[in-house]
């Protein structure tokens, strides 16, 4: 099955972006990452919503239902009164994995103090991978740089489809045993 279509879902919780009053400039932030580092055949799923927990909830079960294996959000993650992202990525998981979130705290701690302020987390719904990273491009690829490398083997755990990455600091890492040859 090396030529089917892998589905990734990027979405934004941001209200000015969802009303049209602010150019949405971290999602297609992810989307650039991707291009560069997937190397399997795979298509972006895309939602810009408002920061409201039930919007947010609604929008990621969707995706989920759309076949994401993988879904990355943007945006909510900090400590204001409106950033619900976190508690709904919590809602409808099934697991939170924490090792994502302190990770990504920890990246963000070499460029910046507040970054303990981010709340960023992520989760797995049925064979879907949630990741929730921070609102800006420079935070974005400073983390998923460095966290991509664990997704594609545990998308494998869950069940979700085998994602080939290109050569980088994002490159798959698989144990022995679970690594395989893709014929094209």
């Amino acid at each position: 099955m090396a030529n089917d279509e892998i589905i990734f879902g990027v979405l934004t919780a941001s209200d000015r972006a969802s009303e049209g009053t602010y150019e949405d400039i971290s999602g297609p932030a992810i989307e650039s990452f991707l291009q560069e580092a997937i190397d399997s055949v795979f298509r972006i799923e895309r939602k810009i919503v408002k920061d409201e927990q039930s919007v947010i909830e609604n929008s990621l079960i969707e995706l989920c239902n759309l076949g994401c294996a993988v879904i990355i959000t943007t945006g909510g993650t900090g400590p204001a009164p409106r950033d619900v992202t976190p508690e709904a990525t919590e809602v409808v998981c099934q697991k939170i994995l924490p090792g994502f979130g302190e990770k990504m705290r920890a990246i963000s701690l070499r460029h910046v103090p507040t970054a303990i302020l981010s709340r960023q987390t992520a989760g797995v719904r049925d064979s879907t991978l949630i990741l929730n990273l921070p609102g800006s491009p420079r935070s974005i690829r400073e983390t998923i740089d460095e966290i991509w490398a664990a997704v594609p083997y545990c998308v494998d755990l869950i069940g979700g489809p085998y994602i080939e990455t290109t050569e980088g600091p994002w490159a798959a890492w698989r144990p022995p045993h679970a690594r395989r040859t893709i014929q094209r």
